[in-house]
């Protein structure tokens, strides 16, 4: 049995394999848009965070593979659950993850797992303790949805690169931060980095300062991943040099980890980057770039009207792929 936790545990064919099932899929759509391949199976899928795209692509795309999606989070009449080990559950859960894990999977076939950090402690966050609960309590397969990681997202936009680019290899990949006001979570940053590495990008990630430099543990991932094809990260604070023959721009909002936690003098740095807006004067930069944004995204914050309406924007386009790949990875995992 295998989960899809993270881009990392699996091969760049395996995902490719992947991809290229969501594209045959999405070729069919018009003609086929319902299959068997999930016949009378059950996905449950757990928010334990707000979700438009992720909830509306998964529900659907168990329904049009055969399966049934039963959705679930706290607001819906779950029970609090508990994550550690070993504690006296004195407290507001009235369940553990093990008996959750263990009963959904009696019922189900497949678990779906939403959970952001706490945004308290990062060092806690980082252990992605809901996510791995679930994991190794359960005895069927666990789909992340987005923890500290968002590995559907990119597939999905890698997906849609391919579809406007081909052949990934040697793109200028940019991820850009931008500004929001106030701190968000880094999973898809930490993915986007590792999937444009993983595919044979060369991935720049342009922040404004040191203290926004990502985790270590997806910085080595996608240093080694650029590696072996011959790439190299490069971490820039330069907008120009960043986005200067850029092929791909990719536009994410993100807290300063140092200042997780504690989230006060972090704003005084934020409010000072606000022209890290992606703009037509930085996408001239480019090599007439494609660019896009996970969304949902605030207009005129992190990018103006004129280049998130352009036609060289890919979001709609990766936001519709979320459907087909998914519908790939759950046949995947069933296989």
């Amino acid at each position: 049995m295998k989960h899809f936790l993270n881009t990392a545990d699996w091969s760049q064919p395996d995902l490719q394999a992947m991809i290229d099932d969501a594209r045959a899929m999405k070729a069919a759509a018009s003609d086929a848009p319902r299959g068997d391949a999930l016949k009378d199976k059950t996905v449950a899928l757990l928010f334990l965070n707000n979700s438009l795209r992720t909830r509306t692509s998964f529900d659907v795309g168990a329904r049009q593979l055969g399966a049934h999606a039963v959705v679930l989070s706290p607001s819906g009449g779950m029970w609090p659950l508990e994550f550690e080990d070993g504690v006296v559950m004195d407290g507001e859960a009235e369940e553990h993850v093990k008996e959750a894990a263990k009963v959904l999977s009696r019922y189900c076939d497949m678990i779906g797992i939403r959970a952001f950090p706490k945004f308290q402690d990062w060092q806690e966050d980082c252990k992605d303790k809901i996510l791995n609960a679930f994991a190794r309590y359960a005895d069927v397969p666990v789909i992340n949805m987005e923890t500290i990681t968002h590995p559907c997202q990119e597939m999905a936009h890698v997906m849609a690169l391919q579809e406007r680019l081909g052949p990934l290899d040697g793109k200028k990949f940019v991820l850009t931060w931008t500004y929001h006001p106030k701190p968000l979570n880094t999973a898809v940053a930490n993915s986007a980095l590792m999937i444009a590495a993983k595919f044979g990008m060369q991935p720049t990630l342009l922040c404004p300062t040191e203290d926004y430099i990502l985790d270590d543990r997806y910085i080595e991932q996608a240093s080694k991943d650029a590696r072996g094809h011959g790439a190299a990260l490069t971490i820039s604070h330069n907008v120009g040099e960043a986005y200067a023959d850029a092929d791909v721009v990719y536009a994410k909002s993100w807290g300063a980890l140092p200042y997780f936690g504690n989230w006060g003098p972090e704003k005084k740095i934020r409010d000072a980057f606000k022209h890290f807006i992606v703009d037509e004067e930085k996408m001239a930069l480019t090599n007439k770039a494609l660019v896009s944004h996970c969304l949902p995204m605030r207009r005129n914050v992190k990018m103006t009207d004129a280049v998130f309406d352009s036609a060289n924007c890919i979001a709609y386009d990766e936001a519709e792929n979320r459907l087909h790949v998914q519908k790939a990875i759950m046949k995947a995992l069933m296989s």
